[in-house]
């Protein structure tokens, strides 16, 4: 981790992204030579999203490459427990709230002076806790997003937080190699946990507050009694940095993801490895269980986005999206959506468990402009139009209109009240006058074919 300074302040009124109501003005598009020939390699890789993953190797799906939802580096993720709101913190110092299942930005939250490394949503979901590396705990009110309390103690980057299902006990580990517990109700230290020889990059909190587990990069994950702090155990079966914890529902599973390339699983009952799950190929960098404690995902500095049974551990599939690493994963409470957030600004919403990419959720303010393939305008913050493009078997962003009529592209977001969407194909016309739309195969996903210009409707 590395300390970025803060881009820009967009505190204030909820940052909302609207629809394009008015028809689109008129634009010459060029042909620049193949960049929008779809190949055969390019179409089997558009209709096969969707479809169940091969296990064997990471599928190609097309992903959420340069469609940024924060300006710099996605670090650390979490769903409400009602699924409205995605929850996601960046290296650009800032918070964003999601609409689900959409996933157009509701709002940005500014406070923080340096990179969100974490977060963590109360049980009610009326508080979300943010950790950074000003070495501050932030607590915010859900769904408004405004600021409650700072919490100031910690000498080193805050890299991990949990909150207690009472949401009374707050925990959180930093680079000072120690963990700290927290009454929310007064935002006042109870105790520091002392014990680990490197940096705390991980926590998690048993269902009946009853047992706190810590990560660390000395290679140990250790188990704490709440609210009294005392050690219980020392599970030293990594040989790596352990990088993230999670606990399953019923608090007998705990699964760690370390920078030995692995995720292992632990019986909370029996204080015991159960299995070690290697299909990684690089650090192991985020993990996360379903609430009903069958699924398992993972994500790590290869890339990849891994699926897997629990408790079983079996590998059901693997998905590489994303253009660096992945730095958080998070499961809805209904098991049934599953986001992923990249070192390349990006954050993927998945279905599951076909761990098929849905969506990828866009700020118009982060995204770059000048990405070649797809064509589609949004409103932006200031009610403007802005026009975006997107390669080629990308899917389109919550918000888009595509803008057929001989410009490549494959789906329309309805304006209200329009009922339902028209998914389309745009293919070159003869004359001006009104896009052939076509159905496709796969609605929602940007397909290509090459056009001289787009004529208006």
């Amino acid at each position: 981790m590395e300390h970025r300074e803060r881009e820009g302040d967009t505190a204030g009124e909820p940052n909302v992204r609207g629809w394009e109501a008015e028809p689109p003005e008129v634009y010459a598009i060029r042909r620049e030579g193949s960049t929008w020939r779809l190949t055969r390699r390019d179409l089997a890789t558009a209709v096969a999203v969707g479809v169940a993953p091969d296990v064997s190797a990471p599928s190609t799906q097309p992903g959420c490459e340069r469609v940024w939802a924060h300006k710099d580096r996605v670090l650390a993720l979490a769903f409400t427990p009602d699924n409205r709101l995605l929850v996601s913190g960046g290296a650009d110092n800032t918070i964003k709230l999601w609409t689900l299942p959409e996933g157009g930005l509701l709002k940005t939250l500014v406070g923080h002076s340096s990179s969100v490394n974490c977060l963590a949503v109360s049980a009610d979901g009326r508080l979300l806790a943010s950790g950074s590396n000003d070495k501050s705990v932030r607590l915010w009110s859900l769904p408004e997003g405004r600021s409650l309390k700072t919490l100031e103690g910690h000498s080193g980057w805050v890299n991990a937080v949990a909150i207690a299902s009472s949401g009374r006990l707050l925990a959180s580990g930093s680079d000072d190699r120690t963990v700290m517990l927290w009454s929310v109700p007064d935002g006042q230290l109870l105790k520091t946990l002392e014990g680990h020889e490197d940096w705390v990059s991980a926590v998690a909190v048993s269902p009946d507050a009853r047992l706190l587990c810590s990560g660390s990069h000395d290679q140990t994950v250790k188990l704490w009694s709440l609210p009294q702090g005392n050690l219980l155990k020392t599970l030293s079966e990594h040989t790596g940095a352990v990088s993230a914890a999670a606990i399953d529902a019923r608090g007998q599973l705990l699964a760690s993801g370390s920078h030995d390339n692995t995720v292992k699983l632990f019986s909370l009952l029996e204080n015991r490895l159960l299995k070690t799950l290697e299909e990684h190929s690089s650090y192991v960098l985020t993990v996360a269980i379903a609430v009903d404690g069958l699924l398992l995902a993972s994500g790590g500095a290869d890339n990849c986005v891994k699926l897997w049974s629990l408790p079983e551990g079996k590998l059901l599939g693997s998905a590489a999206a994303h253009a660096n690493s992945v730095k958080a994963v998070a499961i809805g409470l209904d098991g049934r959506l599953l986001a992923s957030g990249s070192a390349d600004k990006t954050i993927g919403l998945w279905t599951l468990p076909e761990l098929a990419i849905r969506s990828c959720l866009l700020d118009l303010e982060a995204s770059p402009r000048e990405t070649k393939g797809v064509q589609y305008r949004v409103r932006s913050g200031t009610g403007e139009p802005v026009t975006y493009t997107l390669p080629c078997g990308s899917p389109m962003p919550p918000g888009a209109v595509c803008i057929c009529n001989c410009v490549p592209g494959s789906y329309s977001i309805p304006v209200p009240p329009t009922p339902t969407p028209r998914p389309c194909s745009c293919v070159p016309v003869s004359r001006p006058g009104p896009c052939t739309c076509v159905p496709v195969s796969r609605p929602g996903y940007c397909t290509c074919v090459p056009v001289h210009y787009w004529y208006p409707n």
